[in-house]
């Protein structure tokens, strides 16, 4: 069967259901009775292309006009969106993307998520803690809730360091296992962890210490991030932010 059959056939399954005969209902105020007379013989799409068809009311017509534009307008608006979407596909994107967000803030530390879809474009990207100068308190189970409210299939961690610090601190590498944790059994890529310093950045992927596998089972008890704890092994002593000439790495 060719894609054109299969879009036919399931357009006339999607028409002749009850439910969309009485969407079609609601929001014209076309009778069901007329709907679905219209419907035995004539595809119901042209009520909404070419009104005139089931002689409706003055009311109902502008009802059709109405839901039409609003069509029309969403159409445009998911074109547009679509074009300009943001797409995160390896760790300098990313970086470039939190210290956008992130980078001009001073007064106060912040963990940010971007939730990603399947060919790794930002869905949505949500704050979702603020803290003091220096530490902030991450609630998983919120981050849980957004990430299934999204539907999304990967996502990035991001905090900044309001200090301008780049090193990751033992906590920031304990709160991405976490995440690891609950995320990898539902088949969500956690994808990366940015620290955000000012106008530069580090990743946790670039760095090649990014946790892809579970260790313990979930936990959902809020994480404290205090970046004046002493800084993990990895990073101690090391230029972390990413430049230019640094191999870039794709996710």
């Amino acid at each position: 069967m060719t894609l054109v059959k299969v879009v036919v056939k399931v357009a006339r399954k999607i028409q002749s259901s009850e439910s969309f005969l009485k969407s079609l209902n609601a929001l014209t105020g076309i009778s069901i009775r007329k709907i679905k007379n219209y419907s035995k013989e004539h595809n119901l799409f042209n009520i909404l292309e070419h009104p005139m068809v089931v002689e409706p009311t003055e009311g109902q017509l502008k009802k059709i006009n109405t839901l039409n534009e609003f069509i029309s307008s969403y159409l445009v608006l998911r074109m547009k969106e679509e074009e300009n979407r943001i797409k995160l596909g390896s760790a300098k994107e990313a970086g470039e993307y939190f210290v956008s967000l992130l980078g001009g803030m001073k007064d106060k530390e912040r963990f940010a998520v971007a939730f990603l879809d399947n060919s790794n474009s930002v869905i949505e990207t949500r704050i979702v803690s603020e803290g003091t100068v220096n530490m902030t308190q991450v609630f998983p189970r919120n981050i849980l809730k957004l990430a299934i409210a999204n539907d999304c299939t990967g996502l990035i961690l991001s905090h900044n360091h309001p200090g301008r610090t780049l090193n990751f601190t033992i906590e920031d590498k304990s709160i991405t296992q976490r995440m690891v944790d609950i995320f990898h059994p539902l088949n969500i890529r956690v994808l990366d962890h940015i620290v955000v310093g000012g106008n530069n950045y580090s990743s946790l992927a670039q760095k090649g210490h990014l946790p892809v596998m579970t260790l313990k089972s979930a936990k959902y008890d809020p994480i404290v991030l205090d970046n004046k704890v002493k800084e993990d092994s990895f990073t101690r002593g090391e230029e972390v932010f990413v430049n230019e000439d640094e191999e870039e790495l794709e996710f």
